[in-house]
C-alpha cells in the first residue's frame, strides 16, 4: 500500500499530470492511481522511484506490460518510463494540439500500447476532451512541445 506521503511525493513530482498521457488530474472525476513502473506481479515495490502518477486509462492499458511494438520499424521495445526518460525526448503534441506523437521507438510504441490517442476506439472521448480542456487554459501543459 502507497502510503498518502509517498503518494503526495509522486503527485507533486509529476505536476499533477498522468505521466503518460499528461492528462490534467483535476480535469478528472477520479483519482490518479500509483502505477508501478515494474508491476508489482513483477517484483516491483511501492519505493517512489518505482511509482509513476497515472490516470486510470493509462494504468489499465499498461497493466503489466514492460514492452510494446514500435509501429514503424515493428521491434519490440520497453515502454516510456517516467523515471529514466524526459517526456518531451520522446513525444510533442500534434499541430492540433490533441493527440501525442511519439517522435521515438520507445513514444510510438508507448503511444501504441496506451493507445495514448483512443485510434483503437471509435469515441475517441480523449480526443474530444483534449479539444475542450485549452478553453480553460490547461491544455497543452507548460513545457510540452508541439509541432
Amino acid at each position: 500500500m502507497v502510503s498518502s506521503q509517498a503518494r503526495k511525493f509522486v503527485q507533486e513530482r509529476a505536476r499533477s499530470l498522468c505521466e503518460y498521457c499528461h492528462s490534467p488530474e483535476y480535469l478528472n472525476s477520479d483519482r490518479f492511481t500509483m502505477e508501478h513502473l515494474l508491476p508489482q506481479s513483477l517484483g516491483g515495490t511501492d519505493d517512489v522511484d518505482n511509482l509513476a502518477l497515472a490516470c486510470s486509462r493509462c494504468n489499465g492499458r499498461r497493466y503489466n506490460f514492460m514492452t510494446g511494438i514500435d509501429p514503424e520499424t515493428e521491434m519490440e521495445v520497453t515502454l516510456f518510463n517516467p523515471r529514466q526518460q524526459n517526456w518531451s525526448e520522446h513525444y510533442v503534441w500534434s499541430v492540433d494540439r490533441l493527440q501525442i506523437v511519439g517522435k521515438t521507438a520507445v513514444g510510438r510504441a508507448t503511444c501504441h500500447r496506451l493507445d495514448l490517442n483512443d485510434d483503437h476506439h471509435n469515441d475517441k472521448f480523449i480526443i474530444r476532451a483534449r479539444a475542450l480542456w485549452p478553453r480553460g487554459g490547461w491544455h497543452p501543459p507548460d513545457g510540452d512541445p508541439c509541432l
